[in-house]
């Protein structure tokens, strides 16, 4: 256990390392100008704050002389000006390295949740159907939250605040002796290494609240998501005991989080008075033996408080940190995933010819415990059309994915125009491809944004003609926004057969060489489909396609008919033949009938 806490810091500390090229990033003149000119500010700002008390207490001494009979005591005008300009110049430095490291920080944040999203949208699909979107986005919001506060405070605050405490001490040395830094020194570095200890026994409490918080957001978020699922059911009440356990976690955790903070606040003010109570005892008896001055007392007592402000404040900034790195830690573990489908070494676009498909010997499995495909083989012609049917879990679907490559096969090969999908780049390939799927997911937007998203950038017309192919368009006129009415999140404003007729249009819209239907008209009624069908197979002319179907009925006409059942092809024909033969198929054509 004590290995794996070792090795989790030394990878945070590593995390830290790789803020480094977004401080310094290449190519980027105005960013390292702006981080070269916020740390002169930041200099300038920690000598003009360490030589404030130093006025101040020349003020002190000034106003302390005794006054003999014919002299009148003068008010050090220049020195109280002196000291509050130093307090106005240590702002102004503080607020104008602020000014010039904003830019730096939020340039980085946004550099890293862009590369973030990129990496997870390369990662492949099994990784991302073992993910919960809830718990996911929240890894991320985090960890981009943690880089922001990594960014501000340890580059500005820690190292400073480290630097003043030597150059005080230093002060102290030069103008008393060496007990009065030994004793600051102490004071300090017992209260950073009191802080640290104490630290590091809270990150349990702390780690704990953020897998109780993930818990608690990835159950709301898929609650929500199945909104309607958990009202068939009647089960608010059930959703709400499964929250509701989540968050009974998260608060034993935080009260604990909580509890412990107190007590190593209690500890860090027992150190920081203990030595201010020394150092001022000191000064005081070097006032009483007439070897310092008042001043001097007042210098003394002044540079304490001075330090033990941001002393007090790095309990917390080193605790926030501590979390930062556990929290940028998880969001670049994601990052070093390994993109399980990815192009190779010299992978060349795809070069459609007729959109040739073919299925050579695959076989394939999710996991090694049960095969899905074994040994399928087919060849869809350039412009033909083939069907795959099949009772559920046959692996119709499993076909579809392996085309547009989100998994590899274990054995065998897919082939288009006779290029092995494992040597083409993965955007020509799903580029060539479109697909109708099953379960049609929109984005919360508007109609049109959600037609357009086949082609972006495509024009008010293309938009409207797909939409006329795909038999939308007149429902659409209806609608009192028209085109920019929204579809709500993941389109739940829409009924199953509008959604998969708006998948339609954006299929045609993207306008590819091969089609790929899966389950296409299965949430429509019986006249809307015949009417669709008549669309896709206008669209369908000249085009390779693949039509993934468990109703019978809309595949009638293809020109080939594979019936997949037990990982394997068992019958292939046309539909009249499939029937003549009176096995699998007709089984299946005589129950649906």
């Amino acid at each position: 256990m004590k290995n794996d806490d070792t090795s989790k810091q030394h990878s945070q500390w590593r995390t830290l390392g790789t803020l480094v090229p977004y401080l310094w990033p290449k190519g980027e003149g105005e960013i390292k100008l702006r981080v070269l000119l916020a740390i002169v500010a930041l200099i300038c700002a920690k000598v003009t704050n360490v030589y404030m008390p130093l006025l101040y207490k020349k003020a002190v001494d000034a106003l302390t002389v005794v006054p003999s009979e014919h002299m009148i005591l003068a008010i050090p005008t220049a020195l109280l000006l002196g000291y509050g300009g130093a307090r106005v110049m240590t702002v102004v430095f503080q607020e104008l390295r602020e000014a010039l490291f904003a830019k730096v920080t939020q340039r980085a944040m946004r550099r890293v949740a862009l590369e973030t999203f990129q990496h997870l949208h390369a990662l492949s699909m099994r990784f991302h159907i073992t993910r919960q979107t809830g718990g996911l986005s929240r890894v991320i919001e985090r960890g981009v939250k943690g880089i922001e506060f990594l960014m501000s405070f340890m580059l500005f605050n820690i190292v400073p605040t480290l630097v003043e405490i030597f150059m005080v001490c230093g002060v102290l040395w030069y103008m008393f002796n060496f007990w009065y830094a030994l004793v600051t020194f102490v004071t300090i570095f017992a209260y950073i290494a009191f802080t640290l200890v104490s630290t590091e026994w809270r990150l349990k409490f702390r780690r704990s609240m953020n897998e109780r918080d993930t818990e608690a957001n990835t159950k709301a978020v898929d609650s929500l998501l199945n909104y309607e699922t958990v009202k068939y059911f009647s089960n608010e009440a059930h959703e709400s005991r499964r929250y509701d356990v989540a968050l009974a976690g998260y608060e034993e955790a935080a009260v604990k989080s909580i509890t412990s903070l107190s007590v190593v606040n209690i500890g860090q003010a027992a150190i920081i008075a203990a030595g201010l109570v020394i150092v001022m005892y000191m000064a005081g008896g070097g006032v009483v033996a007439g070897n310092m001055t008042l001043g001097d007392f007042v210098l003394v007592n002044t540079y304490l408080i001075q330090l033990y402000l941001p002393l007090n404040f790095l309990g917390f900034v080193y605790r926030q940190i501590r979390q930062s790195l556990t929290d940028m830690e998880d969001m670049f573990s994601m990052l070093r995933i390994d993109r399980e489908i990815k192009d190779a070494d010299n992978a060349k676009p795809l070069n459609v010819n007729g959109g040739k498909i073919e299925f050579e010997d695959v076989h394939f499995s999710y996991d090694a415990k049960r095969d899905i495909l074994k040994g399928v083989g087919f060849t869809v012609e350039p412009g033909k059309t083939i069907a795959v049917v099949g009772p559920s879990g046959a692996g119709k679907s499993t076909i579809s994915r392996l085309m547009f490559r989100f998994y590899d096969v274990n054995e065998g090969a897919v082939r288009i125009d006779g290029q092995d999908l494992r040597d083409v780049t993965q955007d020509s390939l799903r580029a060539a491809i479109g697909i109708v799927p099953q379960d049609t997911v929109l984005f919360n937007d508007t109609i049109r944004y959600n037609i357009a998203y086949g082609r972006p950038g495509a024009t008010e017309e293309d938009v409207i003609r797909a939409a006329k192919l795909a038999h939308i368009d007149g429902f659409i006129r209806k609608l009192p926004e028209g085109y920019d009415a929204l579809v709500g999140e993941r389109g739940l404003k829409l009924s199953g057969g509008e959604k998969q007729r708006v998948a339609i249009a954006r299929t045609i819209l993207k306008n590819p060489p091969i089609l790929l239907f899966d389950e296409a008209t299965s949430a429509l009624d019986s006249a809307t489909e015949q009417d669709i069908l008549k669309s896709l197979k206008e669209v369908s002319e000249g085009r390779t396609t693949l039509v993934i179907a468990h109703r019978l009925s809309t595949v009638t006409g293809a020109d080939e008919i594979l019936v997949l059942d037990g990982g394997g092809i068992v019958e292939r024909g046309s539909h009249k033949q499939l029937l003549k033969k009176k096995g699998v198929y007709a089984d299946m054509w005589q129950r649906q009938q």
